[in-house]
């Protein structure tokens, strides 16, 4: 038996849940502590996650983009 704990797809519900929670508990703690704000757009609650978010998605779509340039066949090498 190799069954490993990332096997069961419970587990991996469980940390994937987790995960969630914790991120929504983090956005949620924007609203307590003052902020020194530098810029206008600072205000916005969840400001810091929500550009931490969509800076992430852009290296994802951009990470596709770039493979669809890079990629090489797989029998790229062979004869």
């Amino acid at each position: 038996d190799d069954n490993r704990w990332l096997d069961k797809p419970s587990n991996v519900t469980k940390i994937i849940s987790g995960l969630i929670i914790i991120g929504v508990l983090l956005f949620l703690a924007d609203a307590a502590y003052h902020k020194h704000i530098h810029f206008k757009a600072e205000r916005v609650f969840g400001f810091y996650a929500l550009v931490g978010f969509f800076a992430f998605i852009g290296i994802v779509l951009s990470g596709k983009a770039l493979c669809k340039i890079l990629m090489r066949s797989e029998d790229y090498y062979d004869d």
